[in-house]
């Protein structure tokens, strides 16, 4: 079996963990870190694209950054509680498939946006 990008990225962070990181923080660490993570990319996405305004010092380049942070705890999740990104995206794209075929087709509300 070839390695995909998921695999490869979740092999990624466990060697960089285990070369540079020292370990892996527990669970309960990496799911606040992961919560403090997407609240920056909250952040973020409230001042670019919503009502808020960027405060003096605030970076609106930072997203792909945030968003970059967000993936790499997650994969730390991923690799600590055992997860195949690659097997549990492809579930999840089994799911959406099926449950969700014309489910969007048929939503008056996601129709002429404009």
């Amino acid at each position: 079996m070839n390695e995909n990008g998921l695999q490869l990225l979740q092999q990624q962070v466990d060697e960089w963990i285990k070369e540079t990181g020292v370990r892996y923080f527990s669970e309960l660490t990496n799911t606040a870190i992961l919560m403090e993570e997407v609240g920056e990319v909250a952040r973020i996405m409230a001042r670019k694209y919503g009502d808020q305004s960027f405060k003096a010092g605030e970076n609106p380049e930072k997203l792909s950054e945030e968003i970059a942070d967000v993936l790499f705890v997650l994969v730390c999740l991923a690799n600590q509680t055992g997860v195949n990104l690659e097997k549990a995206m492809e579930e999840a794209f089994k799911k959406r498939n099926s449950r969700d075929a014309e489910r969007h087709k048929n939503n008056p509300k996601l129709r002429n946006i404009e």
